[in-house]
């Protein structure tokens, strides 16, 4: 490439990566009590003088990984070639482009592995275009002026909520005193709170042993799963209530394992131990369940989010009052531009947004979301927490770094996005050198294969080079 010409998009290189969290129970809860914490992971090469990439990911629990990894490569031809400069002028127009394809729409539409697929490319677009600017994701979108913000979103389906006018109201006023907010965010950080000792899989010893470890760490507010039995429950919210003390929020999250009067029920019942909230109480597709569960169980609020699949439904449940949190995704919905859609929604209804990071790299990527929100959209961290999780964040170059239970910003260029290329390495599955170790392990012990095996799966890690 001679030194003038325009750099293109090269090569969308993908990577099953996997974790064995479910051997220590990490990441356990009702409705999942065995997660591997996998990313289905992306690479956008270019052939530009600079070497950036652009990472990005979405986040399963194991098997079906290898699913969304496919899905990605199904969006390939869409990105290679394109020129670089064009994109990361317009990141937005790759989202609209790739949601836009009519053959692929019919598998969601925006919705599923398809969407989150979507989602893992736009946000690794994402990071190359903030890489490019030299700047953390979220002071290129602190930075950015309202009109080039209101450009990326899509508002089709949402204008009868929020319009174009609206949102640039909104941010022209969120521009007011952003400067100051920011020298703050860099100085005292943004609030946290910890999921750590809650996972329903830990024992009473080491629920207590987190707790404790969480309040002298300076979080004010922990998380506790619940939903697979109400005496477990109001056994082990006793005990984390009686470490924390009074002073400390405690949530409660179902992860979607009730009906609704199971949820009214159990939530009351657990209702002495006074929770701040209760999370993803039913499906998190029940629109009028959730308004029904928040009205039965207040003064407990109501959080969900983690499983909304696009701001459309973001939207409904702002409507119809049935949320008081509302839980954004970093790697669920379509990218960037779609979260910055639903931040604008929950600006405009007066909602909280407390992100759900319970995942590989998921605190990393939505800490940027939220302080962008606080810098240059809420204007606050009043009743804002991001979750944390203290699981995997070495496999990252640029991790989250934790202050006194205050996320304090990142500062390196990009989305907070890109793997250790030794990570990469290890935990490829099934040919990582972990994987490979741990399977011919598992060979040597049962030489018998069986249907549920994960050496059924085929091998993944493929590289996108373009012809």
């Amino acid at each position: 490439m001679s030194a003038s010409a325009a750099p293109f998009i090269t090569a969308v290189d993908t990577y099953d990566i996997r974790f064995p969290t479910s051997r220590e129970l990490d990441g356990s809860d009702a409705m999942n009590p065995d997660p591997d914490y996998s990313a289905a992971y992306v690479v956008l090469r270019t052939d530009a003088a600079d070497g950036l990439e652009g990472h990005g990911f979405t986040f399963t629990i194991g098997r079906g990984n290898d699913v969304q990894v496919a899905a990605i490569d199904a969006l390939r031809p869409h990105v290679l070639g394109r020129p670089v400069e064009e994109l990361c002028a317009d990141p937005g127009s790759l989202g609209r482009d790739l949601i836009g394809d009519s053959q692929l729409r019919w598998l969601g539409p925006e919705k599923g592995v398809m969407h989150m697929a979507i989602g893992a490319v736009v946000n690794a677009l994402w990071d190359l275009t903030a890489k490019r600017a030299h700047k953390p994701l979220w002071q290129l979108l602190a930075d950015a002026t309202p009109e080039w913000l209101v450009a990326q979103i899509d508002f089709r389906y949402i204008a009868d909520v929020l319009t174009p006018e609206d949102a640039l109201q909104l941010l022209r006023r969120g521009q007011e005193g952003a400067a100051e907010r920011s020298e703050l965010l860099k100085e005292r950080g943004f609030p946290g709170y910890t999921t750590s000792p809650g996972w329903l899989g830990y024992s009473d010893e080491k629920l207590t042993r987190l707790a404790r470890q969480a309040v002298d760490e300076g979080f004010t507010q922990i998380k506790l799963k619940v939903g697979a039995d109400l005496a477990d429950d109001v056994r082990r919210c006793r005990v984390a209530r009686s470490v924390v003390g009074p002073g400390i929020r405690m949530a409660i999250d179902a992860n979607q394992r009730w009906n609704v009067g199971e949820a009214i029920e159990w939530t009351k019942a657990l209702a002495e131990f006074d929770p701040y909230w209760i999370e993803e109480p039913t499906s998190p597709d029940d629109i009028l369940g959730h308004a029904a569960v928040r009205k039965a169980v207040t003064p407990v609020k109501v959080a969900t989010g983690e499983h909304v699949q696009n701001r459309i439904v973001f939207k409904q449940l702002l409507q119809a009052g049935a949320i008081d949190i509302l839980q954004i995704d970093a790697a669920r919905v379509g990218g960037v531009n779609e979260n910055l859609a639903i931040l604008l929604l929950a600006a405009k209804f007066g909602v909280p947004v407390c992100p759900h990071a319970g995942g590989v790299g998921l605190c990393e990527l939505v800490q940027h979301l939220s302080m962008f929100d606080y810098v240059a959209l809420s204007g606050t961290t009043e009743d804002r927490v991001i979750e944390y999780v203290d699981h995997l964040h070495d496999h990252f170059l640029d991790p989250v770094v934790i202050r006194e239970g205050h996320y304090m910003p990142p500062t390196a260029p990009g989305f907070s996005a890109t793997m250790r290329p030794e990570s990469l390495t290890e935990f490829t599955f099934p040919d990582g050198t972990f994987w490979a170790a741990d399977l011919a392990q598992q060979a040597a012990a049962d030489p018998k294969p069986t249907d549920d095996k994960p050496t059924d799966h085929k091998p993944t890690g493929k590289k996108g080079e373009a012809a």
